[in-house]
């Protein structure tokens, strides 16, 4: 036990992508550029349907919470990337990094079984129109949300007070620019392999149930579609589950290429890489391919300026008042 409090880790080294001081300048500016456009256009996407009636439905109160959690995983990961560009010691407190871990796997986690609900609402939505509202009633889609969140907890709970428990007693150098899992857990002094298990036992229902009911979903979606008589029907029907599967298509596909692909000597790299899409270009992208390119979206921003900003007439005949008190 004194050897252990002699050796034990209380920081570690985050080694990001290394690079001269002038390029992490350009980084840092780059990522804040990205940062404050996440929180902005997603928070747009929050108080329009927060404050527009003709949002109040289901599909658009599952976006609502997308894209909190897209904010909240930004701000997990992003900000102490940043600060580390223009750190000489690019270091992550033991306890930091193991929250840092710990929000980041439940954000995510939480944003699948998330993205799963809302395949779900769309095949309700396609498939039993007529009895849409009576499946999707308000409470429904709380508890729903609120499971989502649930799922992402205690799927991962379990295995952040064993990683807890872990030894670490050196080195303390994180080959990534955050606090993952795994390059976490193989510096720990200790046999992992129970850990490893747990964390794979706990996290494969969620995951795994969460992309077969997607599958199942957008299954029987593309067979309803394919059954539609008129063209028009056929593209109106695709046009409300388009951009999800595209989202679900690149939430997966990334998951899949950074935690299921064999390990190679070097993949560090390319997992980066990966982890920088689902952490700072899927959040900013999301509310485009979601939201702000739908006719309804579009509508609700321009009421919202229209009634904060003041609308075109109202503008119009200030700039006419002006006019007038100049030339008098």
């Amino acid at each position: 036990m004194n050897r252990w409090n002699e050796t034990r880790v209380t920081e570690f080294i985050l080694v990001g992508f290394p690079n001269t001081y002038k390029v992490e300048i350009t980084l840092f500016m780059l990522f804040l550029i990205i940062l404050m456009m996440t929180i902005v256009v997603n928070s747009i996407i929050i108080t329009l349907i927060c404050t527009d009636h003709h949002l109040q439905t289901p599909m658009y109160f599952f976006l609502c919470n997308l894209s909190v959690i897209e904010v909240l995983l930004t701000l997990t990961v992003i900000p102490k990337m940043m600060a580390n560009f223009l750190a000489e010691r690019k270091t992550i407190s033991f306890y930091g990094c193991l929250a840092q871990s710990y929000f980041y796997f439940l954000l995510g986690i939480s944003e699948y079984v998330l993205l799963a609900v809302m395949s779900y609402d769309r095949y309700a939505a396609i498939c039993y129109p007529l009895h849409y509202n009576t499946i999707m009633t308000g409470k429904v889609c709380i508890w729903l949300v609120v499971g989502s969140w649930m799922g992402g907890f205690f799927s991962i709970l379990v295995p952040t007070v064993m990683k807890l428990g872990l030894p670490f007693c050196g080195p303390n150098i994180i080959n990534h620019f955050f606090c993952d899992s795994a390059p976490l857990m193989h510096l720990a002094c200790a046999d992992i392999q129970l850990v490893e298990f747990i964390d794979f036992l706990v996290s494969l229902p969620v995951l795994l149930g969460s992309l077969m009911l997607t599958v199942i979903s957008y299954s029987c979606i593309i067979f309803t579609i394919v059954c539609i008589p008129t063209r028009e029907g056929k593209q109106k029907a695709f046009s409300t589950c388009a951009s999800h599967f595209t989202v679900v298509t690149i939430g997966y596909g990334t998951s899949v290429f950074i935690y299921v692909r064999p390990s190679q000597a070097n993949s560090m790299n390319l997992n980066k890489m990966a982890c920088l899409v689902t952490t700072a270009l899927t959040p900013l992208l999301n509310p485009f391919i979601f939201s702000l390119g739908n006719q309804k979206v579009k509508e609700a921003l321009k009421n919202f300026v229209s009634k904060y900003m003041g609308s075109p007439s109202v503008l119009s005949k200030l700039g006419q008042n002006r006019n007038t008190l100049q030339r008098a």
